[in-house]
């Protein structure tokens, strides 16, 4: 494919979102926000999940952010229930057991509350209960991973926004904003 061919759009999924095209129960897509064909999603994020997607019409592009043997990054900023101390986020650094199995070795650090927009609904929140905002990088993509691992450790996400895929960013993209890029 020639450089001229390829197309890269980046996305913020807005919440309640499907990460698809299509879907036959009325739900919201892609399809409601990008009107760019030929383009296909790198990766899937899930409904309840916002943030960056990246959509490619290039094969390479989209195995290269998506199979784990490529190692390619992924930083989710995560809003858990509770205070989780270093000793609970080193099970995470070290990996934990999921029904699928060990999870590799993540990237974890304790950030401040980031600037980013409203969600609708909001987040619950319980007024005895703190919450804390993680950055999480990966490098595998398993099914809901990154909320099965801070549930693992007792620590259950209440939000998680997508930030960087494989050197990718948002940056100030609002939910349902999209553009092309050039990689």
């Amino acid at each position: 494919m020639s450089p001229q061919e390829r197309q890269v759009v980046i996305f913020n999924k807005p919440f309640d979102t499907l990460s698809q095209f299509t879907d036959g129960d009325g739900r919201k897509t892609l399809a409601d926000f990008i009107p760019v064909k030929d383009v296909y999603a790198a990766g899937r994020l899930d409904r309840d999940s916002e943030g960056l997607m990246v959509l490619t019409n290039d094969g390479i592009l989209q195995a290269k952010l998506t199979q784990p043997q490529s190692k390619s990054p992924k930083t989710y900023w995560v809003q858990v229930e509770g205070a989780p101390q270093e000793a609970d986020l080193d099970k995470l650094r070290n990996g934990v057991e999921l029904k699928d199995g060990l999870t590799l070795p993540a990237i974890v650090e304790i950030m401040p509350e980031p600037e980013v927009w409203e969600r609708h609904p909001p987040v619950r929140f319980r007024a005895a209960i703190p919450t804390t905002w993680l950055a999480i990088t990966i490098i595998e993509g398993r099914n809901r991973q990154v909320r099965r691992m801070t549930a693992n450790i007792g620590f259950p996400t209440l939000r998680l926004i997508r930030y960087s895929m494989g050197g990718i960013i948002l940056g100030d993209l609002q939910p349902g904003e999209w553009k092309h890029i050039e990689i």
